[in-house]
């Protein structure tokens, strides 16, 4: 009898714990599209159900961070210093490289329509090299700290970013020309 009951008794058990993964699931569902209609309504973009929701939770809380040459906090950031914080929060990597020209030099180039979420887009604002980047987030969109607005989020159909935009690329782990980029181990 005690065995029967025991028996019972673990597949009752069992039933709970399957009910609370199950709620578990459907919480986490809940969440995860509350705070994807959260980052469209504060960033301004639609975002699907694939896109990384790190990534948009994460940009809502810089979003009109003023700019600051060679910032690195919430009190003011550069484009590169804006680059390098998410990269590093969010996908987990340290990029190295201080200024846009540096980090444009450890990317794999792309053509726009290989554009991906988290790949970089950079722009030739001043006379000769690279000095300016951006964040990709799909659909010609990309955030970046402009030097007169902050953290913003722009469009590459944008007629001022159409005439400085001067490619695109994707970060090629293992391959940093005097440059490290290293996996967090966070």
């Amino acid at each position: 009898m005690k065995k029967s009951v025991l028996v019972i008794f673990w597949y009752l058990l069992s039933l709970l714990s399957v009910k609370a993964q199950d709620s578990t699931i459907i919480d986490n569902d809940i969440t995860q599209n509350y705070l994807r209609s959260y980052c469209s309504q504060s960033l301004g973009i639609e975002l699907t159900p694939k896109c990384n929701l790190s990534l948009y939770d994460t940009l809502t809380n810089w979003i009109g961070t003023p700019y600051r040459f060679a910032g690195n906090s919430t009190k003011g950031i550069d484009c590169s210093g804006f680059v390098n914080t998410i990269y590093d929060h969010v996908f987990g990597l340290k990029i190295g490289a201080r200024n846009s020209s540096e980090i444009y030099k450890i990317m794999q180039k792309l053509d726009v329509d290989e554009l991906q979420e988290g790949d970089l887009v950079f722009f030739r604002i001043r006379k000769g090299g690279i000095s300016h980047v951006g964040l990709y987030l799909g659909n010609n969109k990309f955030a970046h700290s402009s030097t007169s607005s902050g953290v913003i989020i722009s469009d590459l159909n944008e007629g001022y970013y159409k005439r400085y935009f001067a490619g695109a690329g994707r970060l090629k782990e293992g391959k940093f020309d005097n440059i490290s980029a290293v996996k967090n181990e966070n």
